[in-house]
């Protein structure tokens, strides 16, 4: 008789065998060059992650440029910016293209590069000699002085703000020709030397003004040009009127320690801001960033963190309604530890990779009560959400769960006992699974999605992915689909998934449909 172990029936359509092995040593499939690399650009911040270092992922992702066509590396990095709303990583795909496909690079610059904290990173990325030049060339340059030479008088000066490199040293590198004598003023005045005061645009003279004196009107200027000055109380609450909400939101207890929060008029005023929906749209602000500003302000007033809990439900406002019988799987093991843009020194954000995964489960839940959530590790955690609580309050109680091993498995072997109807199961993970590896044969987490896929025909999987990873434990098919990243370009496509189901224009599929 043949070992039953070894060739035992499996319910189901048979399933691939798995190709790979992911970082924590467990059964994996290897992601296609294109869609590892989407996945790479979306959730990469090039800096250190549980698995892997920041070397590792440059390296890794200088790779996939070159295994894929420019125009997908370019049409990534656009993507990448406007809908992902990526900083380091759309520079570095452009940057890469610098030395291999002119035209590409060209079309996508303007694209990419829109604001100066991009160009700075850019020009950065291009010197450090990482993708295989160390100067600009005659094509980068051009497109910088003509990026110096279009940009407003507000661009360039919230432009200076920033070393490595500064904006005045790339005025020096590329030697922008000024258009006029105002222009040629505030070159002059950015890069340090003599200036004819006179000349220069309005807001610069104000500043130089109020910089003698600052009894002079405060002129509207970003933010960081008044932090070394002198200022008063009612500077300081000029400046939370008129700053960027993106600023604001992340200097909420710098205001609070230069008492702009003990008038309680101004408070009123600056929580209509924070909860204000069209600013909060045109902040492009993450959810996760919401999530940081809410858990750092436990000194600042009721009405401030009250406004921050209904900026995020409005940030997420458009998660889908989603219909059926949904299942949220949130990976609430140890890795999911991890900062969600990864260790750097000096620059690591507080929100981890759990806190994400548990803040896209709580909204899901949020517009449809009747989703079940199922945080695991090597096994399901027993949890039970109000779904009337807020999204902060549920995340909170599903990222108190956060340890042990993985096994992504495990919520579908469950699923999978209690014979239980699923319609659209989505999985919010590292995929870093390896407590239920096999030694050979497909991942244990394929084998039971053929086994619900036998129970249930209609059912689909969404496989939400929160790290640069070249590994997933399922394979994408017309009713796997496979997404990455943390900001709202998520929600958007699993909306869409849901409503449309094979017929929807894959992750892939949406990056390169985007004209060049």
């Amino acid at each position: 008789m043949a070992n039953f172990n070894l060739f035992a029936s499996a319910r189901g359509a048979s399933v691939p065998a798995a190709t790979s092995r992911n970082e924590a040593g467990g059964q994996a499939y290897a992601r296609r060059p294109q869609t590892a690399l989407a996945l790479y650009a979306a959730t990469g911040c090039l800096n250190n992650t549980y698995y892997a270092s920041a070397e590792e992922q440059l390296d890794h992702v200088l790779s996939l440029c070159a295994q894929v066509e420019p125009a997908f590396v370019a049409k990534t990095a656009i993507h990448t910016r406007q809908r992902g709303h990526m900083k380091d990583m759309p520079a570095l795909l452009l940057a890469s293209l610098t030395a291999r496909d002119g035209a590409a690079f060209e079309r996508a610059f303007g694209r990419v590069i829109d604001n100066g904290r991009m160009l700075s990173t850019f020009v950065q990325i291009v010197r450090s000699g990482r993708i295989g030049r160390k100067s600009l060339g005659s094509q980068p340059k051009r497109l910088v002085r003509q990026w110096l030479d279009n940009a407003s008088v507000e661009q360039l000066l919230a432009a200076a703000i920033g070393q490595q490199p500064s904006l005045a040293d790339v005025i020096k590198m590329v030697h922008p020709k000024p258009a006029d004598a105002e222009r040629a003023a505030l070159y002059a005045w950015l890069i340090g030397k003599p200036f004819d005061e006179a000349a220069l645009p309005a807001k610069v003279r104000a500043f130089e003004a109020f910089k003698r004196s600052t009894d002079a009107p405060m002129p509207k200027l970003p933010f960081q040009y008044f932090t070394s000055l002198p200022l008063s109380v009612a500077h300081w609450t000029q400046l939370a009127r008129t700053v960027s909400w993106q600023t604001l939101r992340m200097n909420l207890n710098t205001f609070q320690r230069h008492g702009v929060f003990d008038d309680p008029a101004v408070v009123t005023e600056i929580a209509a801001r924070l909860a204000d929906v069209d600013e909060i749209r045109n902040a492009r602000v993450f959810p996760y960033q919401l999530l940081s500003a809410y858990h750092a302000g436990g000194e600042l007033p009721a009405p401030i963190i009250a406004a921050l809990q209904d900026a995020m439900e409005i940030a997420t406002g458009q998660v889908p309604a989603l219909q059926g019988e949904v299942v949220v799987a949130v990976d609430v093991s140890g890795s999911m530890s991890a900062s969600i843009t990864g260790y750097r020194k000096g620059a690591t954000s507080k929100v981890r990779c759990v806190d994400v995964a548990a803040l896209i489960a709580a909204c899901i839940q949020r517009t449809h009560a009747a989703a079940r959530v199922m945080p695991f590790d090597t096994e399901v955690r027993g949890l039970r959400l109000n779904p009337r609580d807020s999204v902060t309050t549920q995340a909170a109680q599903l990222a108190s769960l956060c340890g042990g091993g993985t096994a992504v498995s495990a919520p579908l072997a469950q699923l999978n006992r209690e014979k239980a109807k699923v319609d659209l199961l989505v999985m919010v993970s590292d995929n870093e699974s390896w407590r239920d590896t096999r030694s050979g044969g497909a991942t244990a987490t394929m084998r039971e999605w053929a086994q619900i896929k036998a129970r249930c025909p209609d059912a689909r999987l969404v496989c939400i992915d929160l790290q640069p990873t070249a590994t997933s434990q399922t394979v994408e098919s017309p009713d796997v689909l496979h997404i990455g990243g943390f900001s709202d370009a998520v929600f958007d496509l699993l909306a869409v998934y849901a409503a449309q189901g094979s017929d929807a224009a894959r992750w892939v599929e949406r990056i390169g449909s985007i004209p060049l």
